[in-house]
C-alpha cells in the first residue's frame, strides 16, 4: 500500500498547524506551503477535507488562517490518513466502505491475510497524535 501526496502533505501541514497551537496562532495557507514546500492550491484542497473532518477550523482576515479543531494530543494520524485517503484496506474485499464487493470473500482463503495488514496499518496509525510527532520531533532536535 502506497499513500498519496494528498495524505502525507496532508499530514506535514497539520504537524505545522500542530507546532503553531503552541502559541495558540492560525497558520496561513502560504506559511504551510512555504515551509513544506508545498503549492498553495493543492494545500487548499487538502485543507477543505480537513476542515469538512473537523480536523481543522479556519479563520478569515488579515490575522487567519488554520487551528486545530482538537488538541493535538486528540488527533491521531490515523484520523488524519484516512480523511484525506479513505480507507487503509489493501485490497477492496476488506474494506469497509465496500462491503460485500467479493462474492467469494467467506470462502477466500487469503482474506484473513487482507484483513490483518488493514488492521496492523491502522493500529499503527492509531498509535500516534500530533502530539507525540511534535515530542518526536523535539527528541531529534536535541539529538542535532
Amino acid at each position: 500500500m502506497k499513500l498519496s501526496t494528498r495524505g502525507r502533505y496532508g499530514l506535514r501541514a497539520m504537524i505545522d498547524i500542530a507546532r503553531a497551537s503552541r502559541e495558540n496562532e492560525p497558520v496561513s495557507i502560504a506559511s504551510i506551503a512555504a515551509s513544506q514546500g508545498l503549492s498553495e492550491g493543492y494545500l487548499e484542497q487538502i485543507m477543505t477535507g480537513l476542515k469538512k473532518a473537523g480536523l481543522v477550523r479556519s479563520s478569515k482576515g488579515a490575522k487567519g488562517g488554520y487551528t486545530l479543531g482538537k488538541s493535538p494530543g486528540e488527533i491521531t494520524v490515523g484520523e488524519i490518513i484516512r480523511t484525506l485517503e479513505g480507507d487503509m484496506a489493501p485490497v477492496d474485499c476488506v474494506s469497509q466502505a465496500k462491503k460485500g464487493i467479493c462474492d467469494r470473500a467467506d470462502l477466500c482463503v487469503t482474506r484473513i491475510i487482507w484483513e490483518e495488514v488493514r488492521d496492523a496499518i491502522n493500529q499503527v496509525l492509531d498509535k500516534y497524535s500530533l502530539l507525540d510527532l511534535l515530542e518526536n520531533e523535539q527528541k531529534l532536535l536535541k539529538e542535532r
